[in-house]
Parts: structure tokens; sequence; C-alpha cells
């Protein structure tokens, strides 16, 4: 099934979920928060997407790091950083199961779902 991974409070999340309930699109949501990330997970998608998609370097949580941390960031880094802190995956993060897309855009999701069959 379709899953759509985020924070509750997020506007992009919010966008996104009514853009999936208002096309009929039956999804699962995974709070970050609440229903927490595996480690394996996100070492799937940071090998799929790349830290530099993965990440969302204009996030309060990305800001919050340190200088030296977000120079030094890499695959590696990012994983341990994501784990203590999900808030810096760029959201939503969907997936449909056979690819994965962060981010919101109804224009894109639209490309999405006419490529593949769910």
């Amino acid at each position: 099934m379709l899953t759509l991974y985020g924070i509750k409070n997020c506007d992009s999340v919010k966008k996104a979920r009514r853009w999936l309930d208002d096309k009929g699109i039956e999804f699962r949501f995974h709070d970050f928060r609440e229903d927490g990330l595996e480690q394996a997970q996100v070492a799937a998608w940071l090998d799929e997407l790349g830290w530099e998609t993965l990440l969302n370097k204009r996030s309060s949580s990305w800001k919050a790091l340190d200088q030296a941390t977000r120079d030094s960031m890499d695959q590696n880094k990012a994983l341990s950083a994501i784990m203590q802190q999900p808030t810096l995956i760029k959201r939503p993060l969907l997936d449909t199961g056979k690819a994965r897309s962060c981010g919101f855009s109804a224009e894109r999701y639209q490309q999405l779902f006419s490529q593949h069959t769910l």
C-alpha cells in the first residue's frame, strides 16, 4: 500500500494528503514523530535518493545543525542526523512501493501517478 511519511502539522504534508484524498487514492500516513523510523529504511532512502534530495536544507531542523555538521554532511552523517532528528527529511516522502518522492507538488504527483499503476 502507498505510504505517505511526514508530520501532521506540516503544510506540505497536509497538501499532499488532501491531493491524495481528492483523487481517491488510498494511502497510509506514517508520522515520523509518532510512529518513528527504522534505520534500515532510512538507509535505503538515502541510497536511492541521496542525502542532498532527502534532507530539507530549508528546514529549521537543518538550520539548527551547527555549520561544521552541515558543511561535512555525507550519506553516513545524514543517516545519523535523521535518526536523531527525523524532521530533517524533506516532507512529505511518498512511497508508492515502486518509487519514492520527496516534497509535494500537484504536477509531480500527477506525473508520478500517471507513470505508475498502484
